[in-house]
């Protein structure tokens, strides 16, 4: 089998492509809001139907979202398993006023679609939905057996994923797994990843009074904000280092290879700079640190801090409690569970053993080794639907991956259409056509490729 008839299909059919993306755009899937969750489920295993996929929608329990469970078995060649790893739902649209163009609407405007969820994930997951369906037409049969996993709580953290992989474990066996995303870069160049961040979340909080005061009590009433700030100083230096104790101890070197690959990947500084309006990198670092800190890095970052009034004009009240939302990026070999313990120690140590910390979320950091038969394929199948690629170590970003290649054993690497600056996660969100033309093609080819590795 060959995928040259799967590539004149998928151009002859860009339009459907096209038209699934939007009705996909056009049913909100927030879980963070558990907004068109389960309507959203419906409608992917409908497309999976439609496809020549069976599908199955999967509930955990009550309060899980539905994964939708699809696979396609080799007429051919059915001892080989890809599975496509993905998911339906979407971030709040927050702040909407921003938004050129309504968030739901899937608005085509030449080559751009936009809308929440028109890269992250839908575009992704639709480009995958499309290879299959082109071997299934023009072939009647696909080169090795296709599994989906796609999810509806990823914006929120993955929570149940690892129980679901467990619990149907059968179901989702595979012998690789491709990832939910990929960047392509401004010269349309996929970035092939090797790996995925992890995250601890967390939220610390001080209370010191029953209620919010006048602020002329500041003279003998103590601000659980200024509490709050001074223990965060003890968290972080200027330079991004993160300054709790043992925090580094289980953090293996990046290796040569790694430290050539990062050094071989194209990184435009000041594109970057540009586009997010920044004048230099946290600690001063050079294009080679920042590339190395992205890739290796960990992190300690302040997603936001709620206390007292923040309202228009003003408000002179002495808040009675604080809180702060932390996520710290994991590198590889970083336990969750034992850096929680780290920070309670830190804090204690410290003086600040009144400050609640809860955990929100807690995933460990994956990576798959260079010289995995898979990233051979990808990178190979990337080139010849792309004219190039870039191979890079690790995403910044974070995902379940460790659930996959722990529960699963198989080997986990991310390609994709997602534009670099596609304003994931941002108003006016879009994914551009051209680009899923050529991802759709490229899982052809890594669909065919996979079928005939060893």
């Amino acid at each position: 089998m060959k995928y040259n008839k799967t590539i004149n299909h998928i151009d002859r059919n860009m339009d459907d492509l096209i038209k699934d993306l939007q009705i996909l755009i056009k049913q909100p899937s927030i879980s963070a809001k558990n907004e068109g969750i389960d309507e959203c489920s419906i409608l992917v295993s409908k497309m999976l139907n439609d496809a020549g996929i069976s599908s199955e929608i999967l509930r955990l329990n009550k309060k899980s979202a539905p994964l939708v469970f699809g696979q396609v078995k080799s007429k051919s060649n059915p001892s080989k398993t890809l599975l496509f790893y993905n998911h339906y739902d979407v971030q709040p649209i927050e702040p909407i006023e921003e938004w050129i163009h309504p968030p739901f609407s899937g608005k085509r405007i030449g080559n751009k679609i936009f809308g929440r969820g028109s890269s992250d994930d839908k575009g992704e997951l639709i480009t995958r939905i499309k290879a299959v369906e082109a071997y299934l037409k023009e072939y009647n049969d696909v080169p090795c057996n296709i599994k989906f996993c796609i999810e509806g709580e990823e914006e929120n953290g993955s929570e149940n994923i690892k129980a679901y992989l467990k619990k149907y474990k059968k179901k989702f066996s595979c012998d690789g797994v491709i990832w939910e995303f990929g960047y392509v870069d401004t010269k349309n160049r996929p970035i092939v990843g090797l790996g995925m961040k992890g995250l601890l979340y967390v939220e610390l909080s001080v209370k010191e009074s029953i209620r919010d005061v006048h602020s002329s009590f500041a003279a003998i009433i103590k601000n659980p904000a200024w509490r709050l700030i001074d223990a965060l100083k003890t968290l972080r230096k200027n330079d991004g280092s993160i300054m709790i104790k043992g925090w580094h101890d289980d953090i293996l070197p990046l290796s040569k290879n790694d430290l050539k690959i990062i050094k071989k990947e194209p990184f435009d500084a000041n594109g970057f700079k540009n586009e997010y309006g920044i004048k230099s990198f946290v600690g001063n670092k050079n294009a080679f640190e920042a590339k190395k800190a992205l890739v290796g890095g960990p992190t300690c970052n302040i997603a936001g801090i709620e206390s007292g009034y923040t309202g228009d004009g003003a408000k002179t009240v002495l808040p009675s409690s604080a809180k702060v939302k932390i996520d710290f990026r994991l590198v590889p070999n970083m336990d969750p569970e034992k850096q929680v313990k780290l920070l309670k120690q830190h804090l204690k140590r410290n003086g600040f053993d009144d400050i609640t910390i809860s955990v929100l979320n807690a995933e460990a950091a994956a990576r798959t080794p260079v010289d995995d038969d898979i990233v051979e394929i990808v990178c190979k199948s990337a080139k010849q639907a792309f004219g190039d690629y870039i191979l890079n170590v690790s995403n910044a970003g974070t995902g379940p991956m460790h659930a996959f290649v722990e529960v699963l054993g198989a080997p986990c690497i991310s390609v994709g259409s997602s534009y670099i600056f596609c304003r994931m996660h941002s108003p006016n969100e879009f994914t551009k056509i051209d680009l899923l033309n050529k991802t759709t093609k490229c899982f052809c080819m890594i669909i065919e490729s996979f079928s005939r590795s060893k």
